[in-house]
């Protein structure tokens, strides 16, 4: 006679497998290299010579995620009554199950618990594809969403692992339903300003993919593993045609900007451990900074300032990010179609609190990041960041560096003047302290679809303008070349810009430029955005959005007819007053001329 609940389901089911249980290869199937003694296999299953990732339980995943001994099983006997008394030619769906059962030591294809990651407090969950390929029915269904309602009832993130084959046929409709009950499970985590990081494994596919595998803040997938919504065979079968090579890939997702970072196994418990730090660490207090003004340096005309914001040394975005913060981690992709290379996202560390960094990266070679001239998907990425600062309430800061947006027939294919419209108003009303600094060229609206900030910094060598100079004199003069001569009336320079009041401070840089020095520089820009968000701190959302909108309200304000009249009429009237006194005193004699002040 049975003496408790849990062991009589442990008989049923059969003992819980162990992390260690497998059959441990001793040569690697694909390179046929000894996997003897390799401390990667025997750690991570993986392959020191090809990389291969071999297949782990859904406990061998957790324990190589989690801090030791901290992992706390939930709902560990919920399993599968058979909806539908399923059964085909090769037997009933009852005995799979029961099988499936006995060979993995689980109720279902789903472990999922509470735990630590790098002393983080988390719930986690991994699905184990030698259950009935990890495909999910009822109970995987169930458990899931469970697990996204503990998370978001004690206020946890939640880590998720999926390889899947996607929704269990045998169970039918039922089964499919499980895809709106989960992903409807992660929307309400998401509405409670939680993390949720997926980890895509091999295969990720079907129902797990389309549903709550796809919804994740931060999606990490492992190198080569298969990931797609349709399988390659079911694919192929139903178009008729073979798929191009590389599709399904990890490597594919990524470079389509459908996740963020390809990662090695062995790399995942560390970068987990990083996010799962910056989605957690509390608001700090503002770090008190007196900005000291640099001494000044010798004034350059407008055109020699051009050629200093694009001196082919001069610092990127890339340049300042790993001075100015003390942990980077990048985001990648817009979810959508491509990850753009001409802009950079991610969350990091300044001077203890989270921030959200979104910034234009033209590159120091010709091609890599086309120059920073954004695609349409370039800026949706930017907007992907933005929206995960409103979703955590974390300060954004935005570098803009850009000649422009690309001008191409692909970005008008893809909707580049509607990005930019979006990323405007989405900066508009975005519920966090933002501080923008313009650190290279600003040029046109692929450069302000960044800056609208609550702060606007410039950089002293920096330029910011409606269009290149090149530009406007092919469109004035019908002549590039004159382009030197068209530069001062743009009014491009940090002088000129702060005057206009469409920034709020000019940064200083070391002599001859900021190439010239990169740490002196990159310590300035670093105090300046300090400053900048100490002045911001504790404005209620609120608050921050309608002087943002005041403070571009203000932007070029117009006049009436008759305010325009007078004040030409009041200039005209100061002019000849001026130059009637200058007479005056030119007819006097010295002692008497000192004492008259022209206005």
């Amino acid at each position: 006679m049975m003496k408790n609940l849990t062991e009589l389901l442990t008989t049923f089911i059969g003992p819980r497998r162990e992390p260690d249980s497998t059959t441990p290869l001793t040569t690697c199937n694909r390179c046929q290299q000894s996997l003897a003694g390799a401390e990667s296999y025997q750690r991570f299953r993986v392959c020191p010579n090809c990389g291969r990732h071999f297949a782990i339980s859904a406990r061998e995943r957790i324990t190589m995620l989690v801090d030791a001994a901290s992992f706390r099983e939930t709902n560990r006997f919920l399993a599968s009554v058979d909806p539908l008394s399923f059964s085909d030619r090769t037997g009933p769906y009852a005995d799979k199950v029961s099988e499936a059962q006995r060979k993995t030591g689980l109720a279902d294809a789903v472990v999922t618990g509470v735990a630590r990651i790098g002393g983080q407090r988390v719930v986690v969950g991994a699905l184990d594809f030698d259950f009935m390929g990890g495909s999910m029915g009822s109970v995987v269904g169930e458990k899931v969403a469970l697990g996204f309602e503990l998370a978001t009832r004690r206020r946890l993130p939640i880590v998720m692992v999926a390889t899947s084959g996607g929704a269990r046929m045998q169970e039918g409709m039922l089964s499919l339903v499980q895809m709106a009950k989960t992903a409807a499970a992660v929307q309400r985590h998401h509405q409670s300003g939680l993390p949720y990081i997926a980890i895509l494994a091999h295969p990720t596919t079907g129902g797990v993919f389309a549903s709550f595998g796809s919804l994740s803040d931060i999606a990490i997938a492992e190198p080569e593993a298969l990931i797609g919504f349709a399988g390659p065979r079911v694919v192929e079968q139903t178009i008729g045609k073979p798929l191009p090579p590389g599709s399904h890939t990890a490597e594919f997702q990524l470079d389509r900007g459908l996740i963020d970072m390809v990662l090695p196994r062995s790399q995942h418990r560390e970068v987990l451990a990083t996010l799962l730090v910056l989605f957690g660490r509390p608001r700090m207090e503002p770090t008190q900074i007196t900005v000291v003004p640099e001494a000044p340096n010798v004034k350059v005309g407008a055109w020699e300032t051009v050629q200093l914001a694009r001196h082919p040394q001069r610092p990127t975005t890339l340049d300042y990010v790993h001075r100015i913060l003390g942990t980077f981690v990048e985001i990648r992709g817009d979810r959508t179609f491509a990850d753009d290379p001409a802009v950079i996202a991610g969350l990091g560390d300044l001077d203890g609190q989270t921030i959200v960094v979104v910034g234009q990266e033209r590159g120091h070679d010709a091609e890599s990041h086309h120059q920073g001239r954004s695609y349409p998907e370039g800026y949706r990425k930017a907007q992907r960041a933005m929206q995960l600062a409103a979703k955590f309430r974390l300060p954004l800061l935005t570098l803009v560096d850009t000649p422009g947006a690309w001008p191409g027939y692909e970005s008008e294919e893809r909707g580049l003047a509607r990005t930019i419209a979006q990323s405007l108003a989405l900066m508009s009303d975005l519920p966090v302290p933002i501080v923008s600094a313009i650190i290279g060229e600003g040029g046109s609206g692929g450069a302000l679809a960044l800056g609208v900030a609550d702060r606007i910094l410039m950089l002293e060598n920096a330029v910011y303008s409606v269009i290149a100079p090149e530009g406007a004199a092919s469109i004035l003069y019908r002549d590039a070349s004159l382009a030197e001569e068209l530069a001062p009336s743009l009014k491009l320079t940090a002088d000129d810009c702060l005057n206009l009041g469409v920034i709020d401070s000019i940064v200083a840089e070391p002599a001859g430029g900021a190439h010239a020095d990169l740490e002196r520089a990159a310590g300035l820009l670093r105090t300046a955005v300090i400053h900048a968000f100490g002045e911001l701190h504790g404005l209620s959302p609120r608050k921050l959005t309608r002087a943002r909108y005041e403070k571009f309200r203000r932007m070029g304000e117009y006049g009436t007819y008759y305010t325009l009249a007078l004040q030409r009429e009041v200039a005209h009237l100061q002019e000849t007053l001026g130059r009637r006194l200058s007479g005056l005193r030119a007819r006097l004699p010295r002692r008497r001329r000192e004492a008259v002040v022209a206005p």
